[in-house]
């Protein structure tokens, strides 16, 4: 039996099976007598075949094969198995947006670095042309990408900070926000155990919670802290790469598009009223007409 390196961080880019789905493989495969589908390796290491190979390891009178890759560096093993990943069919919306951001991360790596030395001459691909690929592939967008980056390094870390975590967010049993994911991962150490323990607890305390029965639209001081706070978190994710150029700048304003959107989502959720009540409605609309007078300005070409 061939003795193959298992590298932590390329396992943890593929979806874990349940204890359930692992039963049923094994038996399967014992029933076959064997591993049908070939273990990917590059360099020794497996790229795909994690569990038929524990499977293998417990039975080695298994036949099997072993289908070598080649790469130049990790970051493209790493890619590989990204996109190798995406082409499942039974990926949770948060498993396609992770691995389309582990995708981006590692190929802005594979673009950079260790390349810069193996090829002198080979003009180094943007940043806007790797989203532009991977969202071509992916049948997504350039900013979704972006965001899709954040939203994997702000996973990853939480992980980090609270075991076991990662798991809920990508199958679905938690579901915080974007915005609040990405976060995690531009925090200061100290502070990523808390927000990501406030990760897994946003839906819980958000069901537990009983509705407020307030009379009115929440105070104006209460939304511009939360509006604050977003701000705030949004200037932390761009501080250590602020954007410079164009492309960037949109798809930053498109990932702030989607807190704002968020934002009004929760306050939806905690003051139903605000949309069920004609009054607190009517009041709203009016409030909302601002953003639709500026967009109307910038269509019509004003920009003060």
């Amino acid at each position: 039996m061939d003795r193959l390196i298992i590298d932590p961080e390329f396992r943890d880019k593929i979806p874990p099976l349940t204890e359930d789905e692992f039963t049923l493989l094994e038996e399967n495969i014992l029933s076959d007598g064997a591993v049908f589908s070939p273990l990917i390796v590059w360099d020794g290491t497996i790229l795909d075949g994690h569990n038929r190979y524990e499977i293998i390891q417990k039975h080695p009178e298994l036949t099997y094969a072993v289908h070598k890759m080649s790469f130049d560096n990790r970051y493209e093993a790493l890619s590989w198995i990204c996109k190798h990943q995406l082409g499942r069919r039974n990926l949770t919306p948060q498993q396609k947006k992770y691995l389309i951001g582990q995708r981006y991360e590692a190929e802005k790596m594979a673009h950079g670095g260790e390349r810069v030395a193996t090829v002198q001459n080979e003009p180094l691909p943007s940043s806007h042309k790797t989203r532009a690929q991977i969202a071509n592939d992916t049948s997504t967008s350039e900013s979704y990408v972006m965001r899709a980056g954040w939203y994997a390094q702000g996973v990853d870390a939480a992980e980090e900070a609270l075991p076991g975590i990662k798991q809920e967010i990508l199958t679905g049993a938690i579901k915080p926000t974007e915005t609040a994911v990405a976060a995690v991962a531009k925090a200061a150490p100290e502070e990523r155990p808390r927000l990501a323990a406030d990760l897994k607890k946003s839906k819980d305390d958000r069901d537990k919670k009983p509705r407020p029965a307030y009379h009115k639209a929440p105070p104006a001081a209460s939304r511009k802290a939360e509006m604050q706070k977003i701000a705030e978190i949004s200037a932390e994710m761009e501080r250590d790469k602020a954007p410079s150029t164009e492309e960037n700048v949109l798809c930053s304003l498109d990932g702030e598009i989607v807190s704002f959107m968020e934002l009004f989502d929760r306050i939806f959720q905690e003051y139903p009223r605000l949309l069920s009540d004609g009054h607190y409605r009517q009041e709203l609309i009016q409030i909302m007409q601002k953003m639709k007078q500026y967009i109307t300005d910038i269509e019509g070409g004003r920009t003060e």
